[in-house]
């Protein structure tokens, strides 16, 4: 998640302070990533010493207000039409620990399938629960429907692992299942070896 470009998005609708673009931020996304306000200004800062933004002047209650700059909106048009990038994909922790659970000793794989799958299952619940609710009340605004595109792909996330689970033990199960369909190996005997002949048994050599 890039907040360094959440930030310029923000700023591109005007001039605004630090702590009202941490609300905005988090109003837009459902505080599914909710920022503290140190992450915010040590952005700003960033952002600042890069050319990207820039220090207005302070509103009414004293606020320090930050625009972006044109170098800003470049970066933020760059941003926008580059796809993100999937070739190296971040590490996804469930994924690291089955993999690691395969073959371990003492480990049963299928209890941790299963584990996730409930809590997996009961994660979606309630992101469809949110979305029902948001709407029924009715998408009022921008930010309303930023959150249900937010809440929406978490709903296809929680499914997709579901999916990917349920494929994980099936697998699982077919490959226990061939285990057991192999005949067992027979342990091979030691191949005869014939004794070196006597000294008596060998031809004498001629003078």
């Amino acid at each position: 998640m890039s907040i360094r470009h959440g930030l310029l998005a923000l700023l591109e609708g005007g001039p605004r302070y630090g702590s009202r673009l941490r609300t905005e931020f988090e109003s837009r996304t459902g505080s599914t990533w909710p920022l503290n306000i140190g992450q915010v200004y040590t952005t700003l800062s960033r952002l600042e010493r890069d050319g990207m933004v820039t220090q207005k002047e302070v509103d009414e209650a004293g606020h320090d207000l930050y625009a972006i700059t044109e170098e800003g909106r470049a970066e933020l048009r760059t941003w926008f039409g580059t796809p993100v990038d999937r070739s190296r994909p971040p590490r996804d922790e469930l994924a690291i620990k089955l993999a690691m659970a395969v073959g371990a000793p003492g480990v049963d794989i299928r209890d941790i399938i299963q584990s996730q799958r409930h809590h997996t299952l009961k994660a979606m619940q309630d992101y469809t629960r949110l979305k029902a609710q948001a709407l029924a009340d009715g998408p009022a605004g921008r930010a309303e429907v930023a959150w249900l595109l937010v809440l929406e792909q978490l709903i296809f996330q929680a499914e997709a692992e579901a999916r990917w689970l349920n494929h994980c033990e099936t697998r699982l199960v077919r490959l226990a299942e061939d285990a057991e369909a192999e005949p067992p190996v027979a342990e091979s005997l030691p191949a005869t070896i014939s004794p070196a002949p006597s000294t008596a048994d060998r031809p004498h050599a001629r003078n």
